[in-house]
């Protein structure tokens, strides 16, 4: 019993098993081996290892944006000049990475509660039948007007004329507003923060450049008219009724080089539209709001409303960086060494079924036995081993 025991040790111990292998050869079965081999390697090393960067790491952005707008507008309405400076003109003022600028506005002076006509069009009436009382969105008295014909509200009154927007638009002057775009990241697993005042880019550049995607891509400074024409639209076009664009920071980052090739590029998309759809295909056109500035006129109170139409402005950021890891690349390595054995698969079913020598393959690859011929084996072995006792 200890001799047996001892011999089980010794063969689990000192002994190594290889599966056996036959050697086929065989043109079409060898060609179709190699190509599916050269596949797989392709597909490792150009899919995995190069687009993919399997033997990387990749960690995602924490970003933070600033922004600040320059210029200063002027504008004549009914002869009536103004000027405009970032305070009026850019809504809201904390310099968030979503806002807006207006490029044109309807204003409507001296509002104050009371009971007015509506506008032609939208309530027109013959008699007081026609104006039924508390209906529609204005509350209505029930009264018809005959100067105007025209249902009587309760309202802010004079009532907003909105159904005729200037054009050319008021402001055409937003058009070489300047956008300062001020942009900070972090990726926390590799502990690497970078801003896009990359070097290169300090107080007396910023003084003097703008943003050209050819001669000053890391310019931090944007020209308004110029954000708009990359993003596909005509600053007269968008001006007019409004519009939204956003601009996109993108940080790609391959950190197995050094940190100052991780640098922003920008894009700029026509978030409704690039200004090229048919006008049928537009389900809202524009972008605007109202806002209202109140005040004591006589002891009663009144206010200016304004209907602003503007270009809407979001900035977005997007990071990714990737960095060398051998837990990953080991990883892929292994992987792709697994896939190898579709070879073996696919020719093992193209020997043992598809060929005609396929009976002959098969006595080459397996070896068939029976109970019987298993018991006459273990009897010899055991005369044997009697033998040399």
């Amino acid at each position: 019993m200890k001799r047996n025991l001892t011999e089980a040790l010794s063969d689990f111990l000192f002994e190594y098993e290889t599966p056996r292998q036959v050697l086929v050869k065989n043109k079409q079965v060898g060609i179709v081996c190699r190509l599916i081999q050269l596949f797989v390697l392709a597909y490792i090393i150009g899919w995995v290892f190069i687009y993919e960067k399997g033997y990387q790491v990749s960690d995602t952005a924490i970003s933070s944006v600033l922004t600040k707008m320059k210029g200063v507008g002027y504008t004549k309405v009914n002869d009536t000049e103004r000027v405009w400076d970032v305070s009026d003109y850019v809504f809201p003022e904390q310099g968030d990475s979503s806002f807006v600028v207006m490029t044109n506005y309807i204003l409507t002076l001296g509002q104050k509660q009371g009971k007015c006509p509506s506008l032609p069009g939208r309530h027109n009436c013959t008699s007081d039948k026609d104006c039924k009382e508390g209906e529609h969105k204005r509350k209505m008295t029930g009264k018809c007007l005959d100067e105007t014909k025209t249902c009587e509200i309760f309202a802010w009154c004079p009532v907003e004329n909105d159904h005729v927007i200037p054009d050319p638009p008021a402001m055409m002057s937003a058009e070489n507003y300047t956008l300062f775009i001020k942009n900070s990241i972090t990726f926390p697993q590799f502990r690497v923060v970078r801003s896009n005042l990359v070097e290169g880019v300090d107080s007396n550049y910023i003084r003097q450049c703008v943003y050209d995607k050819i001669s000053d891509p890391f310019c931090p400074i944007f020209r308004l008219g110029d954000i708009v024409t990359m993003s596909g639209f005509t600053f007269p076009q968008i001006a007019i009724q409004g519009g939204a664009i956003g601009i996109l920071i993108d940080w790609t980052c391959d950190l197995d080089w050094h940190v100052r090739h991780c640098r922003p590029v920008y894009n700029f998309h026509g978030l409704y539209g690039n200004g090229l759809d048919a006008d049928e295909t537009k389900a809202s056109v524009g972008y605007n709001f109202r806002y209202a500035k109140y005040y004591m006129e006589d002891s009663e109170e009144k206010r200016t409303l304004t209907k602003v139409f503007g270009i809407r402005i979001d900035i977005l950021v997007r990071g990714l960086a990737r960095k060398f890891d051998i837990i990953p690349t080991l990883t892929a390595i292994g992987s792709g060494v697994g896939i190898f054995g579709v070879a073996t698969v696919v020719c093992d079913l193209v020997l043992l079924h598809l060929l005609h020598q396929k009976d002959f393959y098969k006595n080459m690859k397996f070896k068939y036995t029976t109970m019987k011929e298993e018991v006459s084996v273990m009897q010899n072995e055991m005369e044997k081993n009697s033998a040399k006792e």
